[in-house]
Order: C-alpha cells, then sequence, then structure tokens
C-alpha cells in the first residue's frame, strides 16, 4: 500500500551533483498585459470573456502581473536559492496571429529580458514553448489543434523561439501537457477553445497533431539549430500512478490501461512508432493512424521526458462506468479508497488531488523500465489549498501540509534515483499563487503567496522558506510581515 509520505525525511545531499531544482510557471497563467507589448489574443483571453465558463468568472487580463513584475519576482526566486526556472512562452507575443509571417519584436524583446535577467541572477531558463494559450487567431480561422496545418505553423514559431533565445536557452519543452489540451479543451470543451461537448473523436484529433508539432519542432532544431546551440529538446507530459484496486488480473489490466490513455498516449508513438494496443482496441476508428512517413518522422524526436505528476488513484476494471466519454472508454474506475475505507491519501483543495508521495516513486520506474531509461525532468509537482478569504496573511504562509507534501515527493524521486532511474531534476508547481485555469483564483498552488487584494505583493510561504532551507541558502529570507519573522 505504501506510507503517506508525511514522515518522510529528505536532505539536498540525497540527490547526485548537478540535479536541478527549480520551480515553474505558465504564461498565461501570470503574465497578464493582455493588450501590451502588441500581443495578440490567445484562446484563453477570448474563452474567459464568457465568464460562466470560470468559478469565479475571472480572467487572466492581469493575471499576478508577472510581465512587470518579472525582476522582482527572478530576484526572490534567486534569493530563495533556486537555479533553474521553468517558464513559458506566449505564442501569441511572438506571432501575434500565429501565422509566423512578422515576428512581434517587443514580444522577442520581453522574452530576452526575462532570460537575461534569470542567467544574470544565477538562473537556467528552461523554455516551454506551447502552455496551452494558443493564439486565437489559429483557433478561429483553422480549428487549432484539429487541423493538420497547425503543425507547420508550430514548427514555424518553434524556429522563431530558438533563433532568437537559442544561445541561451538550451533546455527547450515543446508543448505542456498535450493529454489536458485534447481531453478537457477538445474533448469535454471546459477548457479553452471549449465548446467541443460530444465532439471526442476531436481530442484525438487534437493529441495527433500535438505529437507531430513536437516532432516537427525538434526536427527543425536538430536541424538547424543543435550543431551551433548544444541544447535539447523534450515533451512534458502529465500521468497520474494508477495502482490496482485488487490483485485481481482485470485490475492489474485496467491500471495497465489508464497509464496506456495517459502516458502511452504520447510517449508509445515517439519511442515505438504507434498508439497503445490497448486505445487501438477501445478507441477504433476515432483513434487516427500514422503513415510509414510519419512514424519514420516522429521516431525518437525526444531529449527527455518532463513528468507532471501530481497525484496517484487507484484503479479497478469497469465494463461501463458513469463517466465521461473518455474514461467510459478506458472501462476503469477511478477510485479514492481501499476496501478496508482507508483513503488513498489525505486531499488536497482540488477534488482530484490527493497526497500520495509512493506513486510518483512506482510512476518514475514504470517509465525507466518501458521506455529504456530515458532522462526524466519532474516539470511540475505541487497541491494547491483553498483561497480562503477568512485567513489572515500569517495563517495563509503557514502552509504546513504542502511542506509535507515537497518532503514526501522528493522523498520518492530520491529513492527512484537510487533505484537508478534518471532523473535530472525536479520543479516545483508552482512560484507563485496565480489564474488556475477554469478555477480562476479560488486554488493557490504557490509557494509565494500573491495578495490579490493588495496591489499584488508576494510573500514566501513556510514551503518558499523549506526550500530554501532544502537548498541550503545562506542569504537570510524574511517575510515581510508585521512581526517580521526571519528565516536564516
Amino acid at each position: 500500500m505504501g506510507s503517506t509520505g508525511r514522515e518522510a525525511e529528505v536532505a539536498r545531499a540525497d540527490f547526485p551533483d548537478g540535479f536541478v531544482f527549480g520551480v515553474a510557471t505558465s504564461a498565461y497563467q501570470i503574465e497578464g498585459a493582455r493588450r501590451e507589448g502588441g500581443k495578440g489574443d490567445n484562446i484563453w483571453d477570448v474563452f474567459t470573456e464568457d465568464k460562466e465558463r470560470v468559478l469565479d468568472r475571472s480572467n487572466g487580463d492581469i493575471a499576478v502581473d508577472h510581465y512587470h513584475r518579472y525582476r522582482e519576482d527572478i530576484e526572490l526566486m534567486a534569493s530563495l536559492g533556486f537555479r533553474a526556472y521553468r517558464f513559458s512562452i506566449s505564442w501569441a507575443r511572438i506571432f501575434p496571429d500565429g501565422l509566423g509571417g512578422k515576428v512581434n519584436e517587443q514580444g522577442v524583446a520581453f522574452y530576452n529580458n526575462l532570460i537575461n535577467f534569470m542567467i544574470a541572477k544565477g538562473i537556467e531558463p528552461y523554455a516551454t514553448l506551447y502552455h496551452w494559450d494558443l493564439p486565437n487567431n489559429l483557433q478561429k480561422t483553422l480549428g487549432g489543434w484539429i487541423s493538420e496545418k497547425i503543425v507547420d505553423y508550430f514548427a514555424l514559431y518553434a524556429e522563431a523561439c530558438f533563433a532568437n533565445f537559442g544561445d541561451r536557452v538550451k533546455r527547450w519543452i515543446t508543448i505542456n501537457e498535450p493529454l489536458q489540451t485534447s481531453v478537457n479543451a477538445y474533448g469535454i470543451g471546459v477548457f479553452a477553445p471549449g465548446g467541443c461537448e460530444g465532439e471526442t473523436a476531436r481530442c484525438y484529433l487534437a493529441a495527433h497533431h500535438q505529437i507531430l508539432a513536437h516532432a516537427a519542432a525538434v526536427d527543425v532544431y536538430r536541424r538547424k539549430f543543435k550543431a551551433a546551440q548544444g541544447g535539447e529538446v523534450g515533451l512534458v507530459v502529465d500521468c497520474e500512478w494508477a495502482e490496482p484496486f485488487s490483485e485481481k488480473a482485470e485490475d492489474q489490466i485496467a491500471a495497465q490501461r489508464r497509464i496506456d490513455f495517459q502516458l502511452g498516449w504520447y510517449l508509445d508513438p515517439i519511442y515505438f512508432g504507434d498508439y497503445p494496443e490497448s486505445m487501438r482496441e477501445r478507441v477504433g476508428n476515432d483513434l487516427p493512424t500514422f503513415s510509414e512517413k510519419d512514424k519514420e518522422f516522429i521516431r525518437n524526436k525526444i531529449d527527455f521526458v518532463g513528468l507532471n505528476h501530481y497525484t496517484s488513484r487507484l484503479i479497478a476494471h469497469h465494463q461501463n462506468p458513469g463517466d465521461i466519454y473518455f474514461y467510459q472508454v478506458q472501462q476503469v474506475e477511478r477510485i479514492e479508497k481501499w476496501n478496508t475505507g482507508q483513503k488513498i491519501g489525505e486531499r488536497a483543495a482540488s477534488e482530484w488531488l490527493f497526497i500520495v508521495p509512493w506513486g510518483l516513486h512506482k510512476l518514475l520506474n514504470y517509465i525507466a523500465k518501458k521506455y529504456d531509461n530515458p532522462p526524466i525532468y519532474i516539470t511540475e509537482n505541487g497541491m494547491d489549498e483553498e483561497d480562503d478569504q477568512s485567513a489572515t496573511l500569517e495563517q495563509a504562509l503557514n502552509d504546513t501540509t504542502r511542506v509535507g507534501y515537497f518532503k514526501g515527493y522528493l522523498a520518492s524521486v530520491a529513492q527512484a534515483i537510487k533505484d537508478g532511474v534518471d532523473v535530472r531534476g525536479y520543479f516545483a508547481w508552482s512560484f507563485l499563487d496565480n489564474f488556475e485555469w477554469a478555477m480562476g483564483y479560488t486554488k493557490r498552488f504557490g509557494i509565494v503567496y500573491v495578495d490579490y487584494k493588495n496591489g499584488l505583493a508576494r510573500h514566501p510561504k513556510a514551503s518558499a522558506l523549506w526550500f530554501s532551507h532544502f537548498l541550503k541558502v545562506i542569504a537570510t529570507v524574511c517575510i515581510h510581515h508585521n512581526n517580521h519573522r526571519c528565516a536564516v
């Protein structure tokens, strides 16, 4: 079953020299400045204009104003001891219409300033090209990710980023969580662009084109930039660990199937040339096919696997689960409790997020075994708390559950490395409280508190200070609060 991990103790010394510790964010969630710097609208800008789509009727027009505060944010990041930052580039800041005709120089200047300031502060940039914020013009004119033409437009955009930033950025991520774009954006419609309810085949098409777009970007990098720049390009996939609910063969097979529908969907084509057989059996003709030329093109187009992992679930076989189509077709039931009644883990704020550190250990070993031990970066890991309007600042900063979460999950990473898994880095999600997609600002994932009522002031939480201790930062980090409580 595995322990809760709450009692786990973990130290920097448990990780190899050169192991990277960083924090992560994404452009739409933190930047704001919707109509500044020549930026075009993206699908989230337009999607959130319908207030009903977001829980608190909010949007990312201002977000947490990182566009204007990036120096302050990077200074804080550096003072806490982080030496790597995973950020995303807004496609609509580089090409406002998405078409790749003319680069928006103001957008390039913003990211150049951000990258240069990061490097000046001793922080290595890890850049994500696509974190869900498609230029709206590509959605409007092509249908976004359901059009094959998007592959070429993404390659043009990737090339512009490699050309403008690749002399300093050596770790590139093409696409963040294509699973979420496929299912939540194009399959169910709860994420931008929305409006796809009931058109389930679209989610498989969106996935197919994301895989081809990823490969096209890697191809451009290897042909035109790799020799001079010497960087690497990876893909970020998200996956919950699927723990079989029982010893029954059908539950064991169901758990494997669940992972196929998350991880295998994207990694199997790249490593093995095609989708998992379990998907082909269940999805049938809705699952697109790769031509022989495509198979050759996508094969091994990856330098590292980026893994976003938050939680785990007990999985049982279910002939016809009463669930959304995407889960029905898997024939799995996602369960929160063992048959003893014990929960798989303590729940965070989001209903889907249970604290299960041992799941990450198992998942890392699974990836190593199945895909011949590729280099892995954990590109997101973290938990949320409710935005409690009645809490004092002191209470809001005392995020002890999150500290326990990080201790447990980092201990699992250290154990996987001892097992021989090639894990090279870990990025906490998120650096700042921010716009949490369909949840708006009701959930807080940050290790730094953003005071939405008082000018978006930043305050490091206990988890940020824990990381600072963990990374053995000598500098004093203070929480600017009425009692000036400090941690050395």
